[in-house]
Parts: C-alpha cells; sequence; structure tokens
C-alpha cells in the first residue's frame, strides 16, 4: 500500500504531498510557506475527510495565506516522520498549523475550520507585514 494518500483533485492548488522524509520535508518550506498538517491513522478516518473539504473550499484563502497541506495518513515513513516530530499519536486525527518559521501554531485533535486558520495566520507578524505590502 502507498503511503502517499489519494487526495482529491481539489485539493490540488494546495496540497503539497512530501516525497521524502516527512519531517524533513517540512524544512523545504521554511520561510516560504505555512504548512496544515494532516495526520489520520487511515484515509477513512471522517476528521481527516472534513478538514480535506475544509481546505478544498477555503483554496483562494489559503493561496493568498501562502499556506500549503501535507498529510501523514496511514503507515509509512513520511508520516511516521511528521508524527514524530510533532508529537502526535499514531490512531488518532491531529491537525497542526505550522507557520514560516517552522514552528507549530496550533494543534487540534479536531479538524479545524478555515475562519480559525485564517484567524490565526492573519494575526502572525509576518503575515501581518505580507498584507501591508511589506514582503
Amino acid at each position: 500500500m502507498p503511503s502517499t494518500p489519494f487526495v482529491p483533485a481539489a485539493l490540488s492548488l494546495v496540497l503539497a504531498v512530501p516525497s521524502v522524509a516527512g519531517a524533513a520535508s517540512l524544512d523545504a518550506y521554511r520561510w516560504k510557506a505555512r504548512v496544515l498538517v494532516i495526520a489520520a491513522a487511515d484515509a477513512d478516518d471522517p476528521h481527516l475527510a472534513e478538514q480535506r473539504r475544509i481546505v478544498a473550499a477555503a483554496q483562494r484563502g489559503s493561496r493568498e495565506r501562502d499556506l500549503v497541506v501535507v498529510e501523514a495518513v496511514g503507515p509509512g515513513v513520511e508520516a511516521e516522520g511528521l508524527r514524530r516530530r510533532f508529537g502526535l499519536p499514531a490512531r488518532e486525527f491531529r491537525a497542526v498549523l505550522v507557520g514560516k518559521d517552522g514552528g507549530a501554531k496550533l494543534s487540534a485533535a479536531a479538524p479545524i475550520s478555515a475562519e480559525r486558520l485564517f484567524e490565526i495566520i492573519d494575526a502572525m507578524p509576518m503575515r501581518r507585514d505580507e498584507a501591508a505590502g511589506r514582503r
């Protein structure tokens, strides 16, 4: 079974699935993008499906905020590396918002609404500078 999960086409604009060890792949985003890490035990997790729907519906806002999504679903080197990096349980859903500095800004055991994600991101000093055109 492949370690890369099936991803609906609607997510393709904001999704970045790591191709190397998950934790190390996040380093490629440092200072370039914010990352929403979505972790689930398997692809059938209802929280995973809901978080994917939320992200798909918020593509424009995600692009404006340089937000990409990385999934840690099921077993596999990438998924295990991401879970280890953020101390996430292997058998439970978690969503973690990671800032451009690489630090976890928000962790939740249930799907995070787009409004909440954007509220947290928009309060970040770097995002306020970006929004003011000082990128």
